[in-house]
């Protein structure tokens, strides 16, 4: 199934996208896609719906992100063996985790605002998974049953706030705007071969990234199991799994975003999302 949540911000309803192409409302059956409401039994409720006595939603409307206030917005970094070799940097002995502030998160395609000071904002397309059941040190071999879901994760980065200086990832990783989530969060048993799935960003429709998650270092179930040993994951925290080569930083030279520029990102399976980038105090939804 594909969840999504559609309207303005602050009024998101849940919703359905059904076999048609359809956005019907879900309301009457859930109250948001997030938190409790994504445990296996409300799951399996919501598949059994007849969609077609769903109401449908105005087409054209915005899209938003399709989890609703995650506790943890948990990230990985460098976990990609070929994103590693291009940043020059060996493949790491364990994950390397760090946070985004989950209220970063927004839209699939609302805009992605430049902050003030910024220099160096770049792109990093991503597999991000959705907590669905209470995860404290499970074994890798259960780690699949506590995952809801899957979505797409921009997860944008100002890198010389990133790096540069005293660095340190959060920095670099938390402004509004730097989580776009979404269209839709594709519940686990609708992607076939999570380990498998191509996965590419264009900017201003040239392919920057194009890769698989398949030169993932460390996959899905052995995150999920690393990280719970260490944090409780609760139903609807967001875990972003990191990226493939071609982020703007490993470009020679590098290359980075502009006011006005196009970021178009796409998962086999997960749909596309399009941030378009902005200067702060010039913002809209894309």
């Amino acid at each position: 199934m594909k969840l999504l949540r559609y309207g303005d911000v602050g009024s998101e309803k849940p919703a359905i996208l059904d076999n048609d192409g359809i956005v019907r409302d879900l309301s009457g059956v859930v109250p948001d896609i997030g938190g409790i409401h994504l445990d296996d039994a409300t799951i399996e409720r919501i598949r059994m719906t007849d969609l077609t006595r769903l109401p449908e939603l105005p087409r054209g409307g915005r899209i938003g992100a399709c989890v609703s206030t995650p506790t943890n917005f948990i990230a990985v970094g460098l976990n990609y063996a070929d994103h590693a070799e291009e940043s020059g940097m060996a493949i790491p002995a364990e994950p390397i985790l760090f946070s985004k502030a989950p209220n970063c998160i927004v839209g699939p395609n609302d805009d992605v605002v430049a902050p003030a000071g910024s220099a160096k904002l770049d792109w990093e397309i991503e597999l991000a998974l959705v907590i669905g059941k209470k995860a404290h040190n499970v074994q890798n071999s259960d780690a699949m049953s506590h995952v809801a879901g899957f979505c797409i994760c921009n997860d944008i980065s100002e890198r010389a706030w990133q790096i540069e200086g005293t660095g340190q990832w959060l920095k670099g990783k938390s402004a509004p705007t730097f989580g776009p989530l979404g269209p839709w969060l594709v519940t686990r048993d609708e992607i076939g071969d999570v380990g498998n799935l191509p996965m590419e960003l264009k900017v201003d429709g040239k392919t920057m990234q194009s890769g698989s998650t398949k030169t993932m270092i460390f996959d899905v179930p052995y995150l999920v199991s690393y990280i719970s040993k260490f944090i409780e994951l609760i139903p609807g925290d967001v875990i972003t799994t990191g990226t493939p080569p071609g982020v703007g930083m490993g470009k020679k030279p590098p290359v980075y975003l502009k006011s006005g520029a196009t970021m178009e990102s796409s998962i086999v399976g997960l749909g596309t999302q399009r941030q378009i980038v902005r200067a702060a105090g010039n913002t809209g939804t894309g």
